[in-house]
């Protein structure tokens, strides 16, 4: 926590806002369109829920083919088939590790020629570090496809100085437990057309009528943030420069530290991108003496956690059958990369006994 939260959130008790509604809700949709260059925000219960309500509001349905970043976690896929839609992974490029421009034009002229275009394409900006995204939305616009921007491990992140999650149709962010900042869980979505925002909180609050009783025309949902998570929010925002600061403090700390290492490489940002650097990740050489979960157990035996890059989407039992687009760069990313521990609040102490306990099988 950044020191203010609780003062937000006492005063949701205090005045008895506690529910779906209320200033606190107004005033962090407001700072976070601040940070969207203006763009409107619903501040709801999920990213997923964003994804969702996204999807809806973009028109896609049952049997429709969405195009979905591979290398992620499956909560930017599952709401594919919320709506009854159908999956088409896409695999990553290796400067940024997310999705591939050559392989989404493919798998859009395939569906094209085959009379059925993508409805919608998902893409992900993974570990904080921006996709080519310039290219994805010129994809966007050339075939008129919406572009959603998964940008939940991204707030802070820019491209040319750009806010990810405002180069297409919809952003995403995420403010779960595990995210820079956090409302405990909730999520938002973005949007430069105001009335599509205010369709997302009407379908957000069960689609409930402007009527005196209650008057139900669509399905909606029980999506909105609360008061009291919404000043959480607020308080957090606060401190979210600060975060991103440290966040890439940890990242130079980790490559100075282990760049005597030569079988070590990390993600590092191309030119135009700015990272929040989410999570530091290192990538294994191919011949590397130590695998991946060699190092991982290693790790693990000092009660240090590190974890393994996302299993790609293509690669999940829930999802066998669905069509994709590989190049094996998703697969190799998973089966040589780990994400090094990245808490903005590990000390010196905390990141040198990474650092050795990562040399010493190097050195053993």
């Amino acid at each position: 926590m950044g020191g203010n939260e609780w003062r937000y959130v006492k005063e949701a008790f205090d005045t008895n806002w506690i529910a779906p509604v209320g200033p606190h809700i107004q005033t962090f949709e407001g700072n976070l369109s601040d940070l969207s260059n203006g763009h409107s925000v619903a501040a709801l219960s999920s990213g997923t829920a964003a994804i969702h309500l996204a999807l809806i509001l973009a028109g896609v349905s049952g049997g429709d083919d969405v195009l979905c970043s591979s290398f992620t976690f499956s909560a930017s896929a599952n709401p594919i088939k919320y709506v009854g839609a159908n999956p088409v992974f896409i695999d990553s490029e290796m400067e940024s590790w997310n999705m591939c421009p050559e392989l989404l034009e493919q798998a859009i002229v395939d569906g094209v020629a085959l009379g059925k275009k993508p409805k919608a394409i998902i893409v992900v900006h993974l570990y904080g570090m921006p996709a080519k995204i310039v290219d994805i939305q010129q994809l966007s616009i050339k075939y008129d496809i919406p572009l959603i921007e998964d940008a939940a491990e991204a707030l802070g992140s820019t491209y040319k100085g750009q806010p990810l999650g405002t180069f297409g149709l919809f952003g995403i962010y995420s403010f779960n437990g595990n995210k820079i900042i956090t409302t405990s869980g909730g999520g938002a979505l973005v949007c430069k057309d105001d009335k599509l925002i205010e369709e997302a909180k009407f379908l957000a609050t069960q689609a409930r009528e402007n009527q005196p009783h209650y008057e139900h025309s669509k399905i909606g949902y029980n999506y909105r943030m609360s008061n009291v998570c919404a000043g959480i929010g607020i308080g957090q925002l606060e401190v979210l420069s600060d975060r991103v600061n440290r966040k890439r403090e940890l990242f130079q700390y980790y490559k100075k530290s282990l760049s005597v290492i030569e079988e070590i490489t990390f993600l590092e940002e191309n030119m135009g991108s700015f990272s929040n650097y989410w999570l530091t990740t290192i990538l294994l050489a191919e011949n590397s003496t130590i695998e991946r979960e060699q190092l991982r157990l290693h790790l693990e035996k000092d009660n240090i956690e590190a974890r393994p890059l996302w299993k790609p989407m293509h690669l999940q039992p829930v999802f066998e059958g669905c069509k994709s687009y590989v190049n094996g760069v998703s697969e190799d990313l998973f089966d040589r990369g780990l994400c090094l521990p990245s808490g903005t609040n590990m000390n010196e102490e905390d990141l040198e006994r990474v650092v050795i306990k990562i040399k010493a099988i190097y050195e053993a």
